[in-house]
């Protein structure tokens, strides 16, 4: 399964479970399960935003984007982050509502037996989001898999509250179960956002991932050394440029064929990734940038 039809899979799934949720929760008069159905909602529209971000991310470089289109999933995964913030902030506004005009709540076997089915379905297609996201290095992706897993937990929650309402005979309990809820959604928007915007302010990549990428140069016995490793991530694509030394008396067409060997084992071990090397003579070392 390629990241698109992944994209659209999350679509119809969500489109499907938020229909579910809302009638069940309207019956039902509660206030926790109204939460999931609106938590979904924007689940729905995090999966329109990473399906159409996908579909321009993947269009080749053009006269305007020379470099690709590949950060286009970037600002997804930023604009569903805010999407999730605000519907949690939307759930606490609704709760405190509900506790203070009072509430009660029926029809919970239903409920219970809604929240179970809506926690098995998105356990999949959320297991299939992360699987394709991590084969296809899509962020977008991800960040819809990350929105699922965590609706998957949200709704496994609900599920107990809704067991301990029915126990307990506490109505009360509903309101407050679904802030609880909503605190776990801000904590998930938070990471999110985090993650996104390292991709777009150009952090470099991962330390460990910046390792093998010295290491792979230091394995060239040809190069005597090598200064001003940069690196960052866009959208899917690693962008990778580094100056490199050699003897200076080394022959101009071999240094041509050691820029394509270097670039080549680093695309090898990083498929999808832009990799430039500078060829320089070795001499008197000027202090590196």
């Amino acid at each position: 399964m390629d990241k698109q039809k992944a994209a659209l899979l999350s679509m119809i799934s969500n489109s499907a479970l938020i229909i579910i949720k809302l009638v069940a929760g309207v019956l039902m008069h509660s206030m926790v399960v109204i939460s999931a159905a609106i938590d979904s909602s924007i689940d729905l529209i995090a999966s329109l935003i990473a399906f159409f971000s996908i579909r321009v991310s993947v269009k080749p470089a053009d006269e305007d984007h020379p470099y690709g289109h590949d950060k286009y999933e970037n600002i997804s995964g930023f604009i569903e982050a805010i999407l999730i913030f605000f519907a949690a902030v939307l759930i606490i506004y609704e709760a405190v509502g509900r506790i203070i005009a009072g509430t009660y709540v029926e029809k919970l076997e239903m409920g219970i037996a809604v929240m179970l089915f809506v926690s098995f379905v998105k356990g999949i297609v959320s297991y299939v989001l992360f699987k394709v996201s991590k084969k296809e290095n899509s962020i977008a992706l991800k960040a819809d898999a990350t929105n699922l897993l965590t609706d998957v937990f949200t709704s496994l929650g609900v599920t107990t509250g809704l067991v301990i309402i029915k126990v307990t005979k506490l109505d009360i309990l509903d309101p407050i179960i679904s802030i609880f809820v909503a605190l776990i959604i801000i904590k998930t928007s938070f990471d999110l956002t985090k993650e996104v915007l390292k991709d777009l302010t150009d952090s470099s990549l991962p330390d460990e991932e910046v390792k093998e990428i010295e290491n792979i140069i230091k394995s060239n016995p040809e190069v005597t050394s090598f200064h001003k490793l940069r690196t960052r991530k866009s959208g899917t694509k690693r962008e990778i440029d580094v100056h490199v030394r050699v003897d200076r008396n080394y022959n101009i067409v071999k240094a041509h064929e050691l820029s394509h060997k270097v670039s080549k084992q680093i695309t090898d071990k990083f498929p999808d990734s832009h990799v430039i090397i500078h060829i320089e003579p070795e001499g008197k070392k000027e202090e590196d940038k």
